[in-house]
C-alpha cells in the first residue's frame, strides 16, 4: 500500500525531531486529499526534493498534529520527477 504524499517543512521539528504537520502546505495537501489526521497513520512527507515517511501522533504538548521520523531515513527524489516529466 502506497502511503499518502503530503508536504511538510523539515524545518519546522519540535523538541523531539517530529516534524509539525501545521504548515499551510500541510494544510492544503491535507485537504486536497481528504486525508484526517489519525494516531499511528503512515505518511510519506516530502519537501522540495526530499521524501521521508512517518508515523502521525497527536502531541498533546503542542495540541497539534507532529509525524515521527527517522532523520536518517530521508531520501532525495529528484529522479522521481525526472522520470515523472519525461
Amino acid at each position: 500500500m502506497i502511503n499518502p504524499r503530503v508536504f511538510a517543512d523539515f524545518h519546522n521539528a519540535d523538541a523531539e525531531g517530529r516534524l509539525r504537520l501545521n504548515c499551510i502546505g500541510t494544510i492544503e495537501d491535507l485537504a486536497n486529499q481528504s486525508i484526517e489526521l489519525q494516531n499511528g497513520q503512515l505518511l510519506t512527507l516530502y519537501s522540495e526534493d526530499l521524501e521521508v515517511d512517518g508515523v502521525v501522533q497527536f502531541s498533546e504538548e503542542e495540541k497539534l498534529w507532529v509525524a515521527t521520523i527517522n532523520w536518517d531515513r530521508i531520501r532525495q527524489v529528484e529522479d522521481f520527477v525526472v522520470q515523472a516529466q519525461a
